[in-house]
């Protein structure tokens, strides 16, 4: 079988074979054959594979083909019968001739190589960038420029982009610089025009005789598109975070009568994730107000649950009217139930005018400060247990000051501390601020932020609320009074009462009526003590610009409760026409031992 024929004509065969040949020639350093020693240049080789025949006709290489029947061939039928063979096929070529050279990439013009890219391509040239070149992608783009023509009046685009300063910045140091997404307006012939974005690289290009600029354009539309989508998309869930944590907030704090409240809440960073700081404001009757602030750990909307489970909670437990450390008891329990993992901590504190102190107990929290009329600011360092949710710990109270003209502050952790500072070093910044920091509790709010630096891109949330007991003077002083009577038992003790509410609610010129309905208030209370309770006893009425406050305290702990009297009975009926005549009634345990029962009656207007 003839391999060399068959494999000839296999698909690709011939066109290898060519490349192969045409390598191999081109590594001779010469067209003519070297002339080997001994050997004769003109004569065959006695290596020869074939003998020549001596009836040979000689080819002749002018000599034009023809076929079988003597007639010349056509120039197309002349390929057709070339050999295949690259043997054959080189045998007609004459000898000494070089394979026909091919075009390299190498050989392109630099207009040619850069007319090919895609993407807008101008180059300048000298101090007053004359246009060299623009291809056709920069033609389309910004349209067609003159060449010759200086880049200040013939590109007007790289004058509004701001290009030109850094093309003389490249010519000087001749390192390239590029300006990111910039801006490029849609063609305005366009059906829907669509402003386009372009990175710019600047790169300098140095010659012989002179020197420039090549401006290269790289379109990042997509990529600045979908940049601004994502940044869209993450302000939003940032948005409805934001959201879903204030109104888990209070939406209007409470305001006491005998306090000026104010608080502030600061998400921090920018990040959708915002994090479980909490602060609320509940009056829990008789002039007493509870304040409360806490800081769930983590971010999230399950920081912001949990922190909106323990609100909830506080504000149940808090109409329990129970001292702090007990609140902060059973909020323990209840933090360990909703999520083991998740740590709270939280300050409760309970204002009470009567007694002038603020109490308070500490899960976990940073300290409360208290600033006295003079200036100096106290630390509430004391009476600090662990986090909420650890359990096995018994929580105590502690008390601080608050007479007229006292402000404190609680805060969360967001406010003092630092990556690069012990949080002693926050708490001490604080109090250098607070001290200096007058004026109404929203203006210290403010002061209080400024001084300690927390702005929009702070990398915490804060929680910052400030209480003030204001002092009264003047007409606004003439709205507030207390009067006391200790009563020391026995039959006489509830006609002293009456008498005793009758003129104290007469010399404060209130209504006969609401006077009446303080007196009978005051009887009831005391009958009630009277019958239920133990020594000492003691009436204390009580009037704010908004309420009269009617307050019956004895030593016996056992709270009294509602019931529903039968007709024939005899007693049960006091503390029901209490609750029925005045707007809000309670009783609490007092600390020493022993309850507190009152009433509060609403002034006319109020």
């Amino acid at each position: 079988m003839n391999f060399t024929r068959w494999s000839a004509r296999l698909p690709g065969t011939q066109r290898r074979t060519a490349a192969a040949q045409a390598a191999i020639e081109a590594q001779q350093p010469s067209s003519d054959t070297p002339v080997t020693d001994g050997a004769d240049p003109t004569g065959p080789s006695s290596g020869d594979d074939h003998d020549a025949s001596p009836d040979a006709d000689p080819v002749d290489p002018g000599a034009q083909p023809r076929n079988a029947d003597g007639a010349c061939l056509p120039h197309a039928d002349r390929a057709s019968e070339s050999p295949t063979v690259p043997g054959a096929r080189d045998s007609g070529r004459p000898t000494g001739a070089q394979p026909p050279q091919q075009r390299g990439v190498d050989a392109l013009s630099v207009h040619g190589l850069l007319g090919q890219v895609p993407a807008p391509v101008a180059v300048v040239q000298g101090p007053d960038h004359r246009i060299v070149f623009v291809n056709d992608a920069y033609a389309s783009v910004f349209g067609p420029r003159p060449t010759g023509a200086a880049a200040r009046a013939s590109l007007p685009e790289l004058v509004e982009l701001g290009l030109l300063p850094l093309m003389d910045q490249v010519l000087r140091s001749g390192k390239p610089r590029t300006v990111k997404s910039r801006r490029v307006p849609g063609p305005s012939g366009a059906r829907e025009p669509r402003d386009g974005y372009y990175t710019f690289t600047c790169t300098p290009l140095t010659t012989a005789g002179d020197s420039g600029v090549l401006i290269f354009a790289a379109e990042v539309t997509d990529q600045v598109e979908a940049a601004e989508r994502l940044r869209t998309s993450e302000r939003r869930q940032r948005e409805a975070a934001v959201t879903l944590q204030r109104s888990l907030l209070p939406q209007e704090l409470e305001q006491p009568d005998d306090l000026r409240v104010a608080a502030t809440y600061q998400p921090g960073g920018t990040e959708a994730a915002v994090g479980g700081d909490w602060y609320d404001v509940i009056t829990l009757g008789a002039g007493r107000t509870a304040l409360v602030i806490g800081d769930v750990m983590g971010r999230g909307v399950r920081a912001a649950a949990v922190m909106g489970q323990l609100r909830t909670a506080v504000r149940a437990y808090a109409r329990l009217d129970l001292p702090p450390h007990e609140v902060l008891q059973l909020l323990d329990g209840l933090a360990a139930e909703i999520d083991a993992n998740q740590i709270a901590t939280c300050v409760y504190a309970v204002h009470d005018p009567n007694e002038g102190r603020l109490s308070y107990a500490s899960a976990g929290h940073v300290p409360v400060l208290v600033r006295d009329p003079d200036g100096t600011v106290h630390r509430a360092s004391e009476h600090t247990g662990p986090p909420l949710g650890t359990g096995g710990w018994l929580h105590t109270s502690g008390a601080l000051p608050l007479a007229p003209g006292a402000t404190a502050v609680l805060y969360t952790d967001g406010l003092i501390e630092r990556r690069d500072a012990d949080i002693d070093e926050g708490v001490e910044a604080l109090e250098r601020a607070f001290s200096g920091a007058t004026g109404s509790p929203e203006i210290i709010c403010d002061r209080i932020l400024r001084a300690l630096d927390i702005t929009a891109e702070h990398d915490d949330d804060v929680a910052l609320l400030v209480l003030q007991h204001p002092v009264r003077t003047g007409p606004d002083a003439e709205l507030f009074h207390n009067a006391a009577l200790d009563l020391l038992g026995g039959t006489e003790a509830a006609p002293r009462a009456r008498a005793f509410a009758s003129g104290v609610l007469a010399s404060w010129r209130f209504p006969s009526e609401l006077r009446d309905l303080g007196v009978l208030a005051a009887s009831e209370l005391v009958a009630n003590s009277l019958q239920h309770g133990t020594p000492p006893m003691r009436l204390r009425l009580r009037r704010t610009d908004r309420r009269l406050i009617v307050e019956v305290t004895d030593g016996d702990d056992r709270l009294p409760r509602r019931q529903r009297a039968e007709p024939a009975d005899e007693t049960g009926r006091g503390i029901s026409i209490v609750a029925t005549i005045a707007s809000s009634w309670g009783s609490r345990r007092t600390p020493g031992g022993g309850k507190a029962v009152w009433c509060e009656f609403a002034l006319p207007g109020k």
